[in-house]
């Protein structure tokens, strides 16, 4: 059995999928981009900017889930540029801390509208 998540706090789907659905006592989020949930316009800013503006949308379908930063086991980064690896690395230390999840990065050719930055993840649910 699944179960949607759904929060006004992120980015409505802009596709055919969810913000998030929990099974098996883990909530698996959709990679979030850089939209504001309000306007839903992408942050076209330094990539610093970017990066924890993903994470907070990350944060918010964590939340509505009834899961947390401290509760993600796996992440996956989509970069744009690898570039941007360490600088992104910097704002992903703000929201994750030891022991840190699993994680993958890589470079892809082209994110959604043109995105710098996507990240996905997994968490247990409490």
């Amino acid at each position: 059995m699944k179960q949607e998540v759904k929060t006004d706090k992120a980015p409505k789907a802009i596709g055919p999928y969810s913000q998030g659905v929990v099974a098996g006592g883990f909530v698996f989020c959709s990679g979030q981009i850089a939209l504001d949930p309000a306007s839903g316009e992408l942050n076209t800013g330094p990539i610093e900017d970017q990066a924890r503006l993903v994470l907070k949308n990350l944060g918010a379908v964590l939340a509505a889930a009834g899961s947390s930063y401290d509760q993600v086991v796996k992440t996956t980064i989509f970069l744009l540029d690898m570039n941007d690896f360490n600088k992104v690395n910097q704002v992903y230390a703000e929201f994750f801390k030891s022991p840190f999840p699993a994680r993958a990065t890589v470079q892809v050719a082209r994110l959604p509208r043109d995105a710098r930055v996507e990240i996905e993840a997994v968490a247990v649910v409490r």
